[in-house]
């Protein structure tokens, strides 16, 4: 790299290139812990994130005996938590401390790693972008997508992959039927 010029290096003393305006270390942290690649993600999370808050203080400015709130408030808590964002349906105060890393821990690579199935969220991120996992019957390609708390339960390895293969060669459950290709 050449030297800077005089001017240039003028200039250079009051730029940060590492924090922009408008951002906060902890998105910082996010972008890196969930191994997120695209910054429109979060954002789009924090956007989502704001409209719960919003719709949950609206909520709850209403009579508490109110048959209207009573049933928007269920069909809130209903669909969070099978989304996984909220841990129990008990009350709208959980509305209240919904954050983008809700969202973050219910991406497809941070559940990889949670049930052990990547070392880490950036080798779980390639498997998923190289189409080894499975989530029901559908092969998820996309990092990004949100796993239900319904399909949980049916994240495996593809059947083409070869982890999968390996696994069960492994464990000593592989099959001649599975080594024909059929």
């Amino acid at each position: 790299m050449r030297r800077l010029n005089y001017h240039e290096q003028k200039l250079l003393k009051k730029t940060d290139l590492y924090h922009f305006p408008g951002e906060r270390d902890g998105d910082l942290i996010a972008l890196k812990k969930y191994h997120i690649q695209n910054r429109e993600d979060l954002v789009s999370y924090k956007v989502i994130c704001g409209e719960i808050q919003k719709l949950a203080r609206m909520l709850a400015k209403l009579d508490a005996k109110d048959p209207f709130r009573i049933q928007q408030t269920d069909q809130l808590l209903e669909k969070l938590y099978n989304m996984g964002i909220i841990s129990t349906k008990s009350n709208l105060k959980q509305c209240l401390d919904i954050h983008s890393t809700s969202f973050c821990k219910r991406r497809l690579p941070t559940l990889l790693v949670r049930l052990r199935m990547s070392p880490t969220t950036k080798q779980a991120v390639a498997y998923v972008e190289q189409g080894q996992i499975r989530v029901g019957p559908n092969i998820v390609t996309d990092p990004t997508f949100i796993v239900p708390r319904i399909l949980e339960d049916y994240i495996t390895w593809a059947n083409d992959s070869k982890i999968r293969e390996k696994i069960m060669k492994y464990n000593d459950q592989l099959d001649d039927f599975n080594l024909l290709g059929a």
